[in-house]
């Protein structure tokens, strides 16, 4: 399986999730909810991940997942600890810092990170979450993109 993920676009230049990934100041993405939830369990070691910022529809970097971390049912102290032990991976803002302050949550270290020139275009249907999981990024990208399908979301 590849995954995309989807940038948080909000912030100054140089501070926004994307650029973090792209400079190497950021080496991990978190996802986290109130209970299970995508990617939580269904990412892992050797697959490749991409990235894309949101409101964009260019897919501009992929990278190889190297360890991923999966947690459920986090006390306040160990959310907090989790978050801050990865901090020099994560690079995450104050305000980032609450948004995933949640009680499941999957951590995603990524390395051999390559740009992507020029940019894949992505096909964006409706309902997409902001991390896809698909056989290969040709799924997704205008031209060769097949109708986005939940089958490979579910748990």
């Amino acid at each position: 399986m590849v995954h995309l993920v989807y940038c948080d676009n909000t912030g100054k230049k140089g501070e926004r999730v994307l650029d973090k990934i792209l400079s190497g100041t950021k080496t991990m993405v978190v996802r986290g909810a109130a209970g299970r939830k995508i990617p939580h369990s269904r990412v892992f070691e050797g697959e490749t991940v991409y990235f894309m910022e949101k409101g964009t529809s260019s897919i501009s970097a992929f990278a190889t997942v190297k360890v991923v971390q999966n947690y459920v049912k986090l006390t306040e102290d160990e959310i907090t600890k989790t978050l801050k032990d990865n901090q020099d991976k994560l690079n995450l803002t104050e305000k980032q810092k609450e948004r995933w302050h949640k009680k499941c949550l999957c951590l995603v270290e990524f390395g051999d990170l390559k740009q992507i020139e020029p940019p894949l275009a992505f096909d964006h249907q409706g309902n997409m979450d902001d991390w896809l999981i698909i056989d290969k990024i040709e799924d997704v990208v205008v031209g060769t993109s097949i109708p986005y399908n939940y089958e490979k979301s579910k748990f």
